[in-house]
This record gives structure tokens, sequence and C-alpha cells, in this order.
């Protein structure tokens, strides 16, 4: 079966709207929308490109004008007064929201290392303003309801046919009835050596492994630690200073580390390295990409779990 990308999809939605506009957001339901029961009013659609593996998707996402709104408001800081139609400068608000949804989407999937989704990226291919009853009528049309500190505000959600198996729980697709079908299952992940395969194994990068190890009893135990959250850092570099020293520091010191600029940087769960990688910049903000991490089972003894 194809990854289900459906929670990284409502939780990154979620948690970049909460960092942009300052205001607790959480996607509260998901569901099919009847396109004839939208009315004349305006929306801004926003085309994004979403490329992984052999896979090309276009989403597009339509903001009413009632949420459209509201974005580019919270993003001014609630300053002013909220306008009433949408214009070239709210269009441009929600495109730059958007395209960082869907930046901190790829992150977070491609940080999951799952074996049929890989290097995913996004890019937004166009946007424009136009009327929500001239939204293109589709079987694979959604309305997320967002609640925007308590306001429920819609985005709808138009998905090409292609990326249905990815979000199984959104769409309800069901592959199983077309496992020899590659556009379904495009990379679907079979057990070594005629093992039977372990539900543990579809949860992230190198559990399988982990679970070979233990037994079933132990297994289903270690899933329950799986959403323990863990701070993970990236540590530019060290270096050992004397008291008296660091008491002379000023505004405006320059301290030189041992790290040279092009060595690997270090990755720290809890404290603990367990890994290196190297800074990249995504959709704007700093990211890591890794360069070499230690196996599973050395990492969640190294991180006392």
């Amino acid at each position: 079966m194809a990854s289900d990308l459906s929670s990284f999809l409502k939780d990154e939605l979620a948690n970049t709207l909460e960092q942009l506009l300052s205001k607790s957001t959480t996607v509260d339901s998901v569901s099919a929308l009847d396109v004839s029961s939208l009315d004349d009013s305006q929306c801004i659609e926003v085309s994004v490109k979403f490329e992984f593996s052999t896979i090309s998707s276009i989403w597009k996402f339509y903001i009413p004008s009632i949420t459209a709104t509201k974005f580019e408001y919270f993003m001014l800081g609630g300053m002013g007064d909220l306008k009433e139609h949408i214009d070239d400068e709210i269009a441009d608000a929600v495109n730059e929201i958007i395209s960082n949804v869907c930046g901190s989407l790829c992150t977070s999937i491609n940080a999951q290392g799952f074996p049929d989704v890989s290097s995913i990226k996004s890019e937004v291919a166009e946007f424009s303003i136009k009327v929500c009853s001239d939204i293109e009528d589709s079987d694979n049309i959604y309305t997320l309801d967002l609640s925007l500190d308590g306001e429920k505000l819609p985005i709808y959600l138009l998905l090409d046919e292609i990326i249905l198996p990815y979000l199984s729980s959104i769409t309800g697709y069901d592959d199983s009835a077309d496992v020899n079908n590659s556009v379904s299952t495009p990379a679907a992940v079979s057990a070594p050596n005629n093992q039977a395969p372990n539900s543990i194994a579809t949860m992230g990068p190198n559990v399988s492994t982990i679970s070979s190890l233990l037994s079933e009893e132990s297994a289903e135990n270690l899933q329950l630690l799986f959403n323990i959250k863990l701070k993970l850092s990236v540590r530019l570099g060290t270096k050992n200073f004397l008291l008296k020293d660091i008491l002379r520091w000023d505004i405006g010191e320059i301290i030189e580390l041992e790290q040279m600029v092009n060595e690997p940087l270090d990755i720290l769960v809890n404290g603990v390295k367990i890994g290196e990688g190297e800074a990249v910049i995504v959709e704007g903000k700093f990211g890591l990409k890794i360069k070499n991490i230690g196996d599973s089972s050395m990492k969640l003894s190294q991180i006392g779990m």
C-alpha cells in the first residue's frame, strides 16, 4: 500500500498557519465538497506542483474570501480594518501562506524516510482570483474545516487521481483491490526473504529492523513510544573558553569556533549526537540535509528510550 500522508498534510497546514498568523489553529474535519453548493463569492486558486519518485501531481488550493481576508488580516498583526473583498495584497499573502504550508509538508515527509515517497518537493505553479462557483466540479475535491482561534474557516482542496492513494485517510481511497496497479501502489514494500510483513514496518525508516530484533509483544510495546516528542538540535560548533574571557565579551564580539565551514554539522536528539548533516535553505527557512546517521537501535539506546 502507498504511504498515507494525510496526517502530515493536516498537521503542517495547522502548524504553519499557527506560526504565520500567531493564532491557535486546528484542522477539525475533512469532507467531500459539493461544488454546486458554492455561491458567486470570490476565492483564490493556488496550484501547487508536487514531485517525488517518478510521480508528478497538481494540487489546487481554493481559499474563499471569508478565509483569505482573515489570513491577510492576521498576517498583518490584526491591524487596520478587515477587508471585505479579495485584492492583490490578499492574493499575494495567501500565495505565500500556501507556499510555506507545502514547503513544510515536504520537509516533514522527507524526514520520515518513506520508501515510496522520496525527495518530495513542491512549487507554486500559478495563483489567481476567481469565483467559487467556477471551481471545477470533481469527485476529488474536499473541504478542510479550520478552526482559527475558535473561528471556523474553510479551505477547498482539489486533487488529481494519481495522488489519491497517498492521502487515503482524506480521500477514502482503497488500493487493496488494485495491488498490481502501478499507479495505486507505485513502490509498495515487500517483506524480505518471504518474511510476513509487520505493521510496524510502515511507521518510519529502519523501524522494521528494530522490530525484527524484538519479540512480537516487545514490538507492540515499542509502538507506544513512537509519538513521544524529542528535541532535535543542530550544533554549529564548540570551543572551550576561560570564564575571564567570557566576562570580557560585549555586543559585536566575534566568537571563533573550532568547526571548519566545510565540516558537517552535528545532529543532536535530546542532547545526544546521532548523526551529521549540512545546512540547507527550504522555503526561506533553515533546514538540515542528513549526511550520515547511526542505525536505529543505536539511536534508541543513546537517547535513553
